[in-house]
């Protein structure tokens, strides 16, 4: 193996490396926020009525879930006095 192609191929390793700590980085700085979504924008399910991402129908829907930054799901200025949670809410679900 020439030494090209070794130095390619251990700068391809330390790419991954430092991208796969990245993204672990990244993951860590975020957490779990119910009731803060608006409808059709939520990341994924939380219970009755969410299926996955996007699926909110009503805006700040209690059992829906957006990733936030860490330490501000609880602190974020919502109307009407709402609030977001790290646990799902039993508020603004949809009807029927």
């Amino acid at each position: 193996m020439s030494n090209h192609i070794r130095t390619l191929t251990v700068a391809g390793a330390l790419a991954a490396a430092l991208a796969a700590q990245a993204t672990t980085v990244t993951a860590q700085e975020n957490e779990k926020c119910f009731g803060v979504a608006l409808a059709g924008q939520n990341d994924c399910a939380a219970g009755e009525g969410t299926t996955c991402a996007g699926s909110s129908k009503v805006d700040y829907q209690g059992n829906a879930l957006k990733l936030v930054p860490a330490s501000t799901c609880t602190t974020m200025e919502l109307p009407d006095g709402r609030m977001g949670s790290l646990e799902a809410l039993d508020r603004d679900l949809p009807q029927g």
